[in-house]
């Protein structure tokens, strides 16, 4: 027997147009792709409910290919999707997976991707350059992209180039609450907190504030001609006999990391201590980061991270939690930015 629907009817005074009206509930479906599956599934896990069947196939040629095995019409669609290597590849797979929930008539899509790819490409340094990061937002909201959700931005304008709504998240509650825990009274009696180049004072300046401890910058000069290469100058600060915290958003070959923490040992330091959100470790910095002059490296799991990069030294945070709770303001219509004391 057909359900009956409720009517109504024409209501010119207060511009209400006759119709049926059907019951419909919000349905929050999470899916993601194939770059970071623990992730994935810990996300759903932390969120309290499975994650869509996918079907993902890489053919012969190369050609990536993706079908959604349920119905997801009218869902409201999270599409986790990080970016380590290989980067392209797991872009390519994410725009068509949009494509794919796009035509299969989601009703909103939300690309959960923890780390942004081409996120240090956003301005142009020199001449006839491009600017990757807004190139790679312009292929998400084409391909059917409703929203994103990305962790530690490299650059906050990042978020003007999508033309929609972008939840910029912040790890540091989940740095910090480490921290907090795990750092012994004497460390905090001595803590400096360092920004490894002058493009992070101002995240740095927030841990310092959060930690009540002092601040140090080191200022560095970066070849524009050649990737990867730093040669750190000077310290604005005191770090001699003090416990260094190194904040960043990424680490990538280390190159910029271990050269600051060499250069906070070489002028006294007690010990350091570096925190970063995505531990993007392109060869050599599993090898460099084990230099004598880093006691410790806090990152969180935004990237996967394969056993061979991987040393006793390093501390791997959970973001999942974070990011699920991200999702659920964003599904139930809630504060995002509330999560963050109004930073958001």
């Amino acid at each position: 027997m057909a359900r009956k629907k409720k009517t109504v009817d024409l209501d010119r005074d207060n511009g209400i147009a006759p119709g049926l009206v059907a019951k419909t509930k919000k349905r929050l479906v999470v899916a993601g792709g194939r770059s970071h599956p623990e992730l994935t599934d810990a996300v759903a896990a932390a969120l309290g409910t499975e994650l869509a069947p996918v079907e993902h196939r890489t053919f012969a040629s190369g050609e990536i290919y993706a079908r959604f095995e349920v119905s997801i019409r009218g869902c409201d669609l999270f599409l986790v999707q990080t970016f380590g290597e290989p980067v392209n590849e797991w872009l390519m797979e994410t725009l068509i997976m949009i494509d794919a929930a796009k035509r299969a008539s989601a009703k909103r899509i939300t690309v959960v991707a923890p780390y942004y790819p081409y996120s240090r490409q956003d301005k142009k340094g020199r001449g006839r350059e491009p600017i990757s990061a807004r190139l790679v937002a312009d292929l998400l909201k084409t391909a059917g992209a409703d929203r994103v959700m990305s962790v530690d931005l490299h650059a906050a304008q990042i978020q003007g180039f999508f033309d929609g709504p972008v939840d910029h998240l912040f790890a540091k509650p989940v740095l910090l609450d480490y921290f907090e825990r795990t750092l012994s009274p004497a460390d905090r009696e001595i803590l400096t907190v360092v920004s490894p180049d002058m493009g992070r004072v101002r995240v740095a300046d927030t841990w310092s504030d959060s930690l009540g401890a002092p601040l140090a910058i080191i200022h560095k000069r970066r070849d524009p001609k050649v990737a990867n290469q730093v040669s750190v100058h000077e310290i604005v600060g005191t770090v001699e006999g003090r416990t260094c915290l190194l904040v960043d958003d990424m680490i990538d070959t280390g190159g910029t990391i271990v050269k600051a923490a060499q250069a906070l040992k070489a002028n006294g330091a007690y010990r350091v201590i570096v925190a970063a959100t995505h531990a993007i470790f392109s060869d050599p910095a599993s090898e460099r980061l084990q230099d004598s002059s880093i006691d410790e490296v806090v990152v969180t799991d935004t990237i996967p991270l394969s056993a061979s990069r991987r040393w006793d030294k390093l501390t791997i945070l959970p973001i999942a939690p974070l990011l699920a709770r991200a999702i659920h303001e964003v599904f139930e219509d809630g504060s995002v930015t509330s999560m963050f004391g109004g930073d958001a």
